[in-house]
C-alpha cells in the first residue's frame, strides 16, 4: 500500500512525536541508555479535546499505567509515553505536572486526569537501577513533540531497546487508504525490545517489498543472555472510528508483529494502543449527546484500513532495526545493529 510523506506515526496530521535521550557513563562500568518518548495525538488541548481510543494486550508482561480506564471510557486525554520499566512512576509524574499546569480546571472544578505510560525493559544495555529519568525529562519530550520525519532507532525511549538480538527501539511506518475522493491515514510507532535471530523475518519482507537487492545480515555472536523483552505498539488513525473499532485495529496490529517471526514469549509485554483523531470529544458540553459521522464496519475501507495496520505495524518493526546504531551498555556489553547489504 501507499506510504505517507514521511512513512512514520506523524503523517497521520496533527499527531506529534517527541524524545529525550538520556546518554551517559557511570562509574564501575555503569551506563544510562535510556530515555522517554511521547505521542500527542492532536496540537490542542489533549484533556479538553479527547480522542476515541482502545488497546489490546497480547501479552500482559508488563507495567503499564491508563489502559483500564481507555477500554473502560474509549478514551485517550493525555500524550501516550514510553520509557523503561522503572521510570513509568517518573515519567507519569511529569506528564502530570505538564497536563496540570495545561489544565487548572481538573480534580478542581472538574474530573480527574487517565495518564497513559507504557515501557520496555531496557536493563541489559542501562544501569535500570540507577532511575535517572526524572519527571522533567517527560516534560521535555512532549514540549519537543513536533510533526514531520520522526526519529527513529535508539533514540527516546528506544535508546537502550534490543529487538531479534540486534539494536532495536524506536521504529515508525504509514500507508494511506483512499476510496473515491476520500483519503485516510494509518501510522504505527514501536518501541522494540523482544525476540531471537533466528526469529527474525526481515530477509522476506525485504524480498516481498521491493527491495530483494539487499540481505539483513544479524552480527555472529552468542545467544544474548536477557529477558525475554517487550513491544509496546501505537497505532494511529485520521479515520473516523469509535473505540470499538480502534480494538479491532489494535488486533490486527498483532498480525503485523507476528508476520515479523515472534512468537510471542513467555514474558514478553506485547501490548497496543490504537486512537483516532478523526473527530474528538469534548469534555464538557451542554448537548446530552453526541453523534460524530462513523465508518461503517461493512464497508470496503474497513478491510483496506485492516490492512494498512498490518503492513505499517510490519514495517515499523523493522524499521527499529534498520535506524539503530551499535550501542554500548553497561559492564562493556555490546549490542550491534543489523546490517542491510547488497547481495
Amino acid at each position: 500500500m501507499k506510504k505517507g510523506k514521511w512513512n512514520a506515526i506523524t503523517d497521520v496530521p496533527n499527531v506529534k512525536v517527541g524524545h529525550v535521550t538520556l546518554d551517559e557513563e557511570l562509574p564501575n562500568e555503569g551506563a544510562i541508555r535510556t530515555g522517554v518518548t511521547a505521542i500527542l495525538p492532536h496540537a490542542g488541548n489533549l484533556f479538553e479535546q479527547k480522542v476515541p481510543a482502545a488497546s489490546f494486550i497480547l501479552n500482559g508482561f508488563g507495567k503499564t499505567v491508563g489502559l483500564i480506564q481507555v477500554d473502560e471510557l474509549g478514551v485517550l486525554e493525555s500524550p501516550i509515553m514510553l520509557t523503561n520499566t522503572f521510570s513509568v512512576a517518573q515519567v507519569l509524574q511529569g506528564t502530570l505536572d505538564y497536563m496540570l499546569a495545561q489544565n487548572k480546571t481538573i480534580a478542581d472544578t472538574t474530573s480527574s486526569l487517565n495518564i497513559v505510560v507504557g515501557e520496555c525493559n531496557d536493563s541489559y544495555l542501562n544501569s535500570m537501577r540507577e532511575m535517572k529519568v526524572q519527571a522533567h525529562h517527560a516534560i521535555e519530550a512532549i514540549q519537543l513533540a513536533a510533526t514531520g520525519p520522526v526519529e527513529q532507532g535508539a533514540i527516546g525511549a528506544g535508546k537502550g531497546m534490543i529487538c531479534y538480538e540486534v539494536k532495536g527501539g524506536i521504529g515508525s511506518s504509514s500507508r494511506l487508504v483512499a476510496h473515491e475522493s476520500t483519503t485516510y491515514t494509518v501510522g504505527v510507532l514501536t518501541l522494540t525490545n523482544f525476540g531471537k535471530s533466528s526469529e527474525c523475518k526481515i530477509n522476506d519482507w525485504l524480498q516481498s517489498n521491493g527491495f530483494d537487492q539487499y540481505e539483513a545480515t544479524f552480527p555472529t555472536k552468542e545467544e544474548v543472555e536477557k529477558p525475554d523483552g517487550s513491544v509496546i505498539i501505537i497505532v494511529a488513525t485520521d479515520a473516523p472510528v469509535n473505540e470499538r473499532q480502534l480494538k479491532r485495529f489494535a488486533k490486527r496490529s498483532a498480525i503485523g508483529l507476528g508476520r515479523t517471526g515472534t512468537s510471542v514469549h513467555n514474558g514478553s509485554g506485547d501490548i497496543i494502543i490504537a486512537f483516532s483523531n478523526g473527530y474528538t470529544i469534548p469534555h464538557s458540553a451542554d448537548d446530552m449527546t453526541i453523534s460524530p459521522a462513523l465508518l461503517r464496519d461493512e464497508h470496503p475501507i474497513m478491510n483496506d484500513l485492516f490492512k494498512a495496520v498490518v503492513e505499517a505495524t510490519e514495517e515499523a518493526v523493522y524499521q527499529s532495526l534498520l535506524h539503530a546504531e551499535t550501542t554500548t551498555g553497561r559492564d562493556g556489553r555490546v549490542i550491534e545493529k543489523c546490517i542491510l547489504e547488497k547481495k
